[in-house]
């Protein structure tokens, strides 16, 4: 495996190695950017010299025409010297041009015509001197229209060049910029990777679900030891949770021992077995009898909180519902005797872990209990929807805080409303009620209806066993 350097190694080589394909791309560019101003140098030379030279040739057979016509009226040496002139004037431009343009057909049939012309002092046919002139003229409209072909030819090809460049310069662009772009994904890759990996170990971590994925070893050394450091907070807290369970365990079994020999010792004071108790001594008995409950009570509650921890699997069972409902209204008949509870069961076959699912009852009804205002109806509603078991238990009175919801299923948190039957809770009672569901794939949560004030809602998948 190849180990990957540092956090800032690794983000300064991916950017250096995205930054490869853009710098040739911007070398490319600026290459064929001096290609085309070098093309554009070379053709502007060129239609400037090729048009300057047809000028000079038209001039030129002006010239020629005017001075081999004033001879032939003349007859002078003087101006038989300015028509030599003239011609050997319009050679030079006409060589210059047909040099620049390579229209060998055009240009030979000039050069005959002036070779003709040459012997101008013989001739004494005007009209054949007419004739000669007049082809000379049409040579030399024949060469504009070469002239004017050959720029029209060259900015065509210049314009083609041009388009087979930026062809070449869109693929190129493409292709380098996809490179940098999968270059730049390849680095975020290697950083994203392990990053998503330490999510995931927080995610486990957070909800002791799974072990943990082993250590990675394609990652910056930062993120990797970051790994390593959470790997051993996993193990930390394992550790912890091994003595939080054990500590519940022996403390709870080790209370049960006293707590039965003081309820015994209440229970044979409270009957004059060794002599007769006055009304103080009553009282205080009374209050022993009353703490002794309240601290079994609590003791139970551990030993309950505790074996649900140890419980790893449901055993999911087809039940009936109302014997399950009924079951708990009869453990809470004293509790609820001043009370309504308004049952309302539609599907009475449920897929359920009876004991967790009564666990859940029981204490979602007491909490309603010690919550609920006194003397108003209770309410519980069990039904399927879209596959999940759906159970309702709600009360009326005050309502709950929304800053304390999130913190609700929490172990150990109590909220800051006093218990009807002033009694201090464990915190306990709505963390059992979570884990139960979370135990059956299920989840619980405090929704808001028209009938009540405080209702909590648990819902159970309803897969077939």
């Amino acid at each position: 495996m190849v180990q990957l350097g540092s956090l800032r190694q690794l983000t300064l080589v991916s950017f250096l190695l995205a930054l490869i394909p853009l710098i040739a791309l911007l070398w490319q560019s600026q290459s064929d950017l001096a290609k085309v101003g070098q093309m554009t140098t070379l053709e502007t030379r060129f239609v400037v010299d090729v048009v300057g030279d047809m000028q000079r040739l038209d001039n030129a057979v002006v010239d020629v025409e005017r001075s081999i016509r004033q001879f032939a009226v003349l007859r002078s040496d003087q101006v038989a010297s300015l028509s030599d002139n003239a011609i050997e004037q319009f050679t030079l431009a006409a060589d210059n041009l047909c040099q620049a343009l390579s229209v060998p057909t055009t240009c030979s049939h000039l050069s005959g015509q002036l070779n003709q012309l040459a012997d101008y002092r013989t001739i004494e046919d005007q009209l054949l001197l007419n004739a000669y002139l007049a082809s000379i003229g049409d040579s030399v409209e024949q060469l504009r229209d070469d002239v004017e072909a050959v720029i029209n030819e060259r900015v065509q090809v210049q314009q083609d060049d041009l388009n087979a460049m930026q062809a070449k310069q869109a693929w190129s662009t493409a292709m380098l910029v996809s490179v940098s772009l999968l270059l730049i994904l390849l680095g975020s890759q290697l950083i994203v990777n392990p990053v998503n990996n330490l999510k995931k170990i927080i995610r486990i971590m957070a909800h002791s679900d799974g072990e943990l994925p082993p250590l990675s070893t394609q990652a910056p050394r930062e993120l990797i030891d970051v790994e390593k450091d959470l790997h051993w907070l996993y193990d930390r807290l394992q550790q912890l949770e091994h003595i939080r369970t054990a500590l519940l365990r022996h403390a709870a079994h080790e209370l049960k021992t006293p707590l039965a020999s003081i309820k015994e010792g209440c229970s044979l004071l409270s009957e004059n077995v060794v002599g007769d108790l006055n009304e103080s001594q009553r009282e205080i008995l009374s209050l022993l009898t009353s703490s002794t409950h309240r601290l079994n009570t609590l003791v139970e509650k551990l030993l309950d909180y505790n074996l649900l921890l140890q419980q790893a699997q449901p055993k999911v069972v087809k039940s009936d519902a109302k014997k399950l409902v009924s079951a708990c209204l009869e453990d809470y008949a004293l509790a609820i005797q001043d009370r309504e509870v308004d049952v309302n069961i539609v599907s009475t076959d449920v897929n359920v872990d009876e004991e967790l699912f009564r666990r859940i009852l029981d204490n979602l009804v007491s909490n309603a209990v010690a919550h609920g205002a006194v003397g108003r109806p209770i309410n519980i509603h069990l039904y399927i929807e879209n596959g999940k078991l759906v159970l309702d238990v709600a009360n009326r009175g005050k309502r709950i805080a929304p800053e304390s919801v999130p913190t609700l299923f929490e172990p150990f948190i109590r909220g800051p409303e006093p218990r009807n039957d002033n009694v201090i809770g464990t915190g306990l009672g709505l963390s059992i009620v979570a884990d139960c569901a979370r135990l059956m794939h299920g989840d619980v949560r405090v929704v808001d209806v028209d009938y009540a004030d405080v209702c909590f809602r648990v819902t159970i998948p309803q897969q077939e066993k």
